[in-house]
C-alpha cells in the first residue's frame, strides 16, 4: 500500500474532500497523494465550471452528457486511487497534473 492512499481516495469525495486532503497532504508530503489530489480536484472543478455554464444555457442532453462524463473519469480516478496505481484520468489527466502545480 503506497503512503498516502487515504489521503488519494478523500481526494475523489466531493471538492471538499479534494480540500480536505490537500491539507492532509501538507506534511508529510506524499507523491501519490499529491498525483490523485490533482486529479480529483480537476475533475470537481472541471464538473463545476461546466455545471456553472449549462445553469445558463439549459439542455437536457448536455447535462446528460456531463453527469456521464464526470461520473465514468471520477470512477476511472477513484479506482486507480483503491487499486494503488498512478494513472491519469483520459484526456484531461495530464493537463490537470500541469496546470494544479500549487497542490503539493
Amino acid at each position: 500500500m503506497p503512503e498516502g492512499k487515504t489521503t488519494a481516495i478523500t481526494a475523489y469525495f466531493t471538492i471538499v474532500g479534494a480540500l480536505i486532503a490537500i491539507t492532509m497532504n501538507l506534511e508529510p508530503k506524499h507523491d501519490y497523494a499529491r498525483f490523485h489530489t490533482r486529479q480529483a480536484f480537476g475533475l470537481h472543478i472541471t464538473f463545476l465550471g461546466f455545471a456553472l455554464f449549462l445553469s445558463q444555457w439549459f439542455n437536457t442532453y448536455a447535462w446528460y452528457g456531463l453527469y456521464i462524463f464526470y461520473i465514468i473519469l471520477w470512477g476511472y480516478g477513484f479506482i486507480g486511487a483503491i487499486t494503488d496505481k498512478k494513472q491519469s484520468v483520459p484526456v484531461l489527466g495530464p493537463l490537470f497534473q500541469k496546470w494544479f502545480t500549487f497542490i503539493q
